[in-house]
């Protein structure tokens, strides 16, 4: 039997899905999906899938990945679909189709507990109380766990100022010089991923050892037949983050930090640890006053010696500063490198920023950007436009000089590599996604959703508001927004396009509904990610308020609400790329270059996505319902509104303020009917 038989077999109405989905119930778009994955997998190969909410795409890539009997790597956007995918669906489908595969989950360091980092920060006088207790707590779940897998840990905040001290970092990492090295739980996980059969990862640790080769992939990759980029609308943004060069103030800080530790642990009175910590911390205290008051979460343009409105000596003088504090560190160093290897590591990590600071002293790399991101740190940036380079020549094996079209003859009969995401552009080559990612001449496939949305969701475009720059335009988006949720019982979600809407938006709403026992404002950023959506899927079960949350950002995608906990969502403005974004504007006089439009080639495609993931928080089950609100008039008034609502789902358009509250109240009124 061919694996597309296979593949077609189990699809079935009588085939062993049944077996692990409850409810399954056989879907064209899937199964045409899987049938292309299966082909891909059989001939080798690009293959690019944009699959519609509600299609079920994981089951499509994994079935066939699994009956093939090949070695497969699978890659999602972020830890949480990772654990998702590994602990869930995986099983379910090895257990169905009855296959003898072997799995693997595998992150990046900052996810493992670090023995040996733990027992330093345990002996460290400079922690805190508040961080002493949750050292205590970790080290009592260290006596228990078998995978050192920190998500595991329950009621650790992911935010917490702790975890830095309990995992360890490519720079700080002992390796094979570790006291603790037999027990680590990185290298682990990185020996069950390569006797793996199935291993899970993501794309932050993808491309950290595309770019560094430190992560355990150089070995792993080779081995693959079959490699899975899930959610790969990220791909792209998450490459460039790792092909570029970094170096932020928060790195010395924590190296000054690790290296007074040491000093004072291991070899007080050999060297003056103080005062070379307080050098390190001066330097990095010097660069970032040297920006200025610029905006906490602005990006500096980098084009000339200094960033934009930095004045060039004093900047020049405080990367030297920086350097010469390094280089000085490294002399203490090298004193003491025979007494423990963590000052071997500890030179090595000075040795590091030393030399990426001698290169930002110097000119960017010719065809890459610089920026300097501004907070209460500051990192300094030098990024490639796109990963289409990375991706042809380290993925794909082409050679720099081969053009596209030699794509295919390199990958016949070699990998099939499979990328799939709900959102991957808005036409038929979804350029969008394939022309930065290199994959140009990558098979294409198009998979619309199963859902009904003219029947399921309605589309409402206010005419009345302010024009999105009115300074007048979020308060007017709250009031809509905090009439509708009063309409709704809560079950409401405003998704932002800026960090000042957001908080707009959110104090406004807070104000409004201060003391109500109806209504509660979540606002990004006051809780964890996952406990504001924890809350919001709650929704008033068990008496408590209805939600409003507010959020921006990441809250556009990979947030999954269904059922009546989500009924509305309202987007303030339509999510065009900031233009005064040094990435966005190098890639804008890039497309200028050769010819063509930036509006037309970028900022309305990557608003068409974005819209699109935006509107797609809001239908996610065949039984949901719904409306999507856009507060931007421009989607009604500009000709390239046609274009973005194109993009959107066919929804059932609500032409009148009037037309909008009668949806509202339709929403209630079954919600009440079917309880």
């Amino acid at each position: 039997m061919t694996l597309t038989e296979a593949v077609r077999g189990a699809f079935a109405a009588d085939g062993a899905l049944p077996r692990a989905a409850e409810a399954f119930r056989p879907r064209d778009g899937q199964t045409e999906m899987a049938l292309a994955v299966a082909d891909a997998i059989e001939t080798g190969g690009a293959l690019v899938v944009e699959a519609g909410t509600g299609v079920g795409k994981t089951f499509s890539y994994l079935v066939p990945a699994l009956l093939s009997g090949e070695r497969v790597l699978v890659s999602t956007a972020t830890k949480t679909l990772q654990d998702q995918l590994f602990g869930r669906d995986l099983p379910r489908l090895v257990e169905a189709l009855g296959v003898p595969v072997r799995t693997a989950l595998l992150k990046g360091r900052a996810s493992y507990l670090c023995l040996h980092r733990m027992e330093q920060a345990r002996r460290d006088p400079g922690v805190d109380r508040a961080a002493t207790v949750t050292l205590a707590r970790i080290e009592q779940w260290s006596q228990a766990t078998r995978t050192g897998d920190l998500a595991e840990m329950p009621g650790l905040d992911e935010r917490s100022p702790v975890l830095p001290l309990v995992t360890s970092t490519r720079e700080n990492c002992l390796g094979s010089q570790c006291p603790r090295f037999r027990e680590c739980h990185v290298n682990h996980a990185r020996r069950e991923a390569l006797a793996a059969d199935v291993v899970v990862v993501n794309h932050h640790l993808f491309f950290a050892d595309l770019a560094v080769r430190e992560s355990g992939m150089a070995e792993l990759l080779p081995t693959v037949k079959v490699a899975v980029f899930d959610e790969a609308h990220q791909l792209n943004e998450t490459g460039v983050q790792f092909l570029g060069r970094q170096l932020g103030t928060g790195q010395l800080i924590d190296f000054a930090r690790d290296l007074l530790a040491a000093g004072l642990q291991l070899a007080r009175g050999l060297a003056d640890w103080s005062g070379l910590a307080g050098s390190l911390d001066r330097a990095g205290r010097e660069l970032r006053l040297v920006v200025g008051r610029s905006t906490a979460g602005s990006r500096l343009r980098w084009t000339a010696q200094a960033p934009e409105g930095v004045p060039p000596q004093p900047w020049e003088e405080a990367l030297d500063d920086l350097r010469a504090a390094c280089e000085d560190a490294m002399d203490a160093l090298s004193t003491v490198s025979e007494i423990a290897p963590d000052f071997v590591r500890l030179h090595e990590r000075a040795a590091g920023i030393a030399e990426r600071a001698a290169r930002f002293a110097g000119p960017a790399e010719p065809g890459a950007v610089r920026w300097v991101d501004v907070g209460t740190q500051l990192r300094l940036v030098e990024s490639p436009l796109d990963i289409a380079h990375a991706v042809r020549t380290r993925l794909l094996g082409m050679k720099d000089d081969e053009d596209d079209g030699a794509q295919d003859e390199q990958l016949t009969g070699g990998r099939a590599w499979i990328f799939t995401s709900a959102t991957l552009g808005d036409d038929a080559r979804l350029s969008w996604f394939t022309e930065p990612c290199g994959l140009s001449s990558a098979q294409v496939l198009r998979v619309g959703s199963p859902f009904d949305y003219p029947s399921q969701a309605s589309l409402y475009l206010p005419a009345n508001l302010p024009k999105p720059a009115d300074p007048g335009h979020s308060l007017a988006v709250s009031r809509l927004a905090g009439q509708a949720a009063q309409h709704l019982g809560g079950r409401t979600m405003v998704l932002t396009t800026t960090l000042r809407a957001l908080r707009a938006i959110g104090e406004d709403l807070q104000r409004r509904f201060d003391g109500s026992r109806d209504i509660e404002v979540l606002v990004q950023g006051q809780w964890p990610k996952r406990r504001l959506i924890e809350r919001f899927r709650e929704g008033s079960a068990g008496g408590a308020p209805g939600c409003l949350l507010v959020a921006s950002a990441s809250f556009w995608e990979g947030v999954d609400v269904p059922g009546d906990a989500l009924e509305l969502v309202v987007i303030d403005k339509l999510p065009f790329p900031p233009p005064g974004d040094p990435l966005v504007e190098a890639r804008s006089q890039r497309l200028e270059a050769q010819g063509r439009s930036p509006f037309n080639d970028y900022f309305v495609p990557e608003a068409a996505v974005a819209l699109k993931q935006g509107a797609g928080r809001l239908i996610r089950r065949e039984s949901d319902r719904g409306v999507l609100v856009v507060c931007d008039t421009r989607l009604a008034t500009m000709g390239y509104g046609r274009r973005l609502l194109a993009a959107l789902p066919p929804m059932r358009r609500l032409r009148s303020g009037e037309e909008f509250e009668a949806a509202l109240d339709a929403l209630a009124a079954a919600r009440l009917a079917a309880a």
